[in-house]
């Protein structure tokens, strides 16, 4: 049985692929207030901007491929059982062949029904628009976890957490929520990873290599080879 290995994956993961984290420290999206973009008030609002704003989202992520980062935890498959929990909406850890992906926050290419959560529907491209209808006749959505709602799937991230043998925490710093607390979920005995270029003080729980997603899960596989 192959050991699990659990990879919490966070904005840093993709920024070599050209995804900007969009969030800057004036608390703007790409000169949009978050208010606007990424709340279910803002889409009350104004459908036709939040709209706007995730087409051109999807219009970047389609012209972005994974990076080397991506690339190593697919084929660190052959020898772990590899479980990915990521907080970004983009599919790059699907594009670059990993088969296990857990998106928190929803994904950006997909929509979901305003009626019915539960209907969800793959994006054959960047744009929804206005009066595109789900098969109950309600507009559609991006399939987003916006700020002020329900996290679905944090209990399944949990499960995979508390069962991890080997946690590795890539991209994002451990200062925000969820990734703050999932990692206190790991056994006491799992070997625990951070990958960063600029990582905070974690303690000596975990092993911290100081370098970007890229660089820094390739180092990792390394050392997992050498275990």
């Amino acid at each position: 049985m192959k050991t699990r290995l659990v990879v919490l994956t966070g904005a840093g993961m993709s920024v070599e692929s050209g995804i900007p984290t969009f969030r800057g420290s004036d608390g703007l999206w790409e000169d949009h207030r978050i208010e606007d973009v990424a709340t279910p008030a803002g889409w009350d609002r104004s459908p036709e901007t939040v709209l706007r704003f995730y087409n051109e989202r999807r219009r970047r992520l389609l012209a972005s491929e994974p990076n080397e980062g991506h690339r190593v935890l697919a084929a660190l498959e052959q020898r772990f059982d590899v479980r990915i929990i990521t907080q970004n909406v983009d599919n790059l850890h699907e594009r670059a062949g990993s088969s296990f992906v857990l998106h928190l926050h929803g994904e950006l290419m997909k929509a979901r029904s305003t009626c019915d959560p539960d209907l969800v529907y793959d994006l054959p491209g960047p744009e929804l628009n206005l009066g595109d209808l789900c098969e109950k006749g309600s507009q559609l959505r991006p399939h987003i976890v916006w700020f002020g709602e329900a996290v679905p799937l944090i209990e399944d991230a949990m499960e995979e957490v508390k069962a991890a043998e080997i946690l590795v925490v890539v991209g994002t710093s451990l200062q925000v929520a969820p990734a703050s607390w999932l990692v206190d979920l790991a056994p006491r005995e799992a070997r625990c990873y951070l990958i960063d270029p600029a990582p905070p003080e974690v303690g000596d729980r975990f092993t911290v290599i100081a370098a970007g997603a890229s660089e820094g899960l390739a180092r990792l596989r390394i050392a997992l080879s050498l275990c």
